[in-house]
């Protein structure tokens, strides 16, 4: 993901930020389809994303890359799970918008990166640093305050981070670029979303088609989905690992401050302990990685 000389790029960095910006943004768009079933909202993400993702493809030349993948049983399996992934991902993303949970959405963006790293270790035997390990127990302890204030896990934040979270490791097992990966897992999610739609159309519960303002915003599900992937990932081939690490944090820091300044959610007791418990372990981390980064290029 980073780019063959480890040095970051204006470019990369211009692709990286915008990405994460119209991420941050996200959930104001959500907000105005929260009178749509998010099953609707999800159909109406894979179904315009389809012929951007397409388009870019043809215009990049890339299209022969995908039809290999689609015939190749190893890669097309893979790209079925990450597909399955995605879209719970986005079920449950814009679920959580709509029921007035965007901070447990953001909390789950924020412990996604510390996720990732236990799950290299796990998975992948990776060790981890004294670092990593500290920030890694901090987010831990930062759920368990939640839990125990609710009396449940934070679902949203739990569902959030563990399907991106194995979302991006799985991903990297796709023989192909993140742009055609992407492609396919629309296309392989196509059917089952207009399955989906042809139901909704015949019990009359479909949003598309019946008012102006559901069709347009339906219709721009597709480019709020798809513009910022493509941007993030032309923006990470440009970019150290470590720069990206650092930028992740903008998506979930101004779904943060949109749940509290703009949706007006709770910042209760429990999430004033949570929240500085997991900026704190970002911090430790970030910390970590920069050195780790340095050293390794020196």
């Amino acid at each position: 993901m980073t780019n063959s000389d480890n040095r970051d790029t204006p470019a990369g960095l211009g692709f990286a930020v915008t990405a994460y910006v119209l991420w941050g943004f996200l959930p104001l768009y959500m907000k105005l389809v929260a009178h749509i079933s998010p099953a609707e909202v999800v159909v109406h993400r894979i179904l315009w994303s389809l012929p951007i993702a397409a388009a870019l493809l043809m215009i990049l030349r890339r299209t022969q890359d995908l039809v290999t993948a689609l015939r190749t049983p190893r890669s097309l399996k893979m790209g079925m799970v990450t597909a399955a992934l995605i879209s719970f991902n986005w079920g449950v993303y814009v679920w959580s918008i709509g029921a007035g949970k965007a901070l447990d959405a953001a909390l789950g963006y924020y412990i996604n990166p510390l996720f990732s790293v236990a799950l290299g270790a796990i998975l992948l035997g990776e060790r981890l640093t004294k670092a990593q390990g500290i920030a890694i127990a901090l987010a831990s302890f930062a759920v368990v305050v939640l839990t125990i204030q609710a009396g449940s896990l934070p679902w949203v934040s739990v569902a959030l981070t563990l399907s991106w979270g194995f979302y991006a490791y799985f991903k990297k097992s796709l023989p192909i670029g993140p742009n055609q990966g992407f492609m396919m897992e629309v296309l392989l999610l196509t059917p089952f979303a207009l399955g989906y739609l042809g139901y909704l159309v015949a019990t009359g519960e479909n949003h598309f088609a019946v008012s102006w303002s559901d069709t347009m915003l339906l219709m721009g599900c597709g480019v709020v989905t798809a513009v910022p992937l493509i941007f993030y990932a032309n923006g990470a081939k440009q970019l150290r690992l470590s720069t990206i690490g650092i930028l992740q944090y903008i998506a979930p820091t101004m779904i943060f401050l949109t749940a509290v300044l703009v949706f007006g959610e709770e910042f209760d007791r429990a999430r004033q302990i949570a929240f500085p418990l997991i900026w704190a372990a970002l911090v430790i981390y970030s910390v970590s990685l920069v050195r780790q980064m340095r050293t390794q290029s020196g």
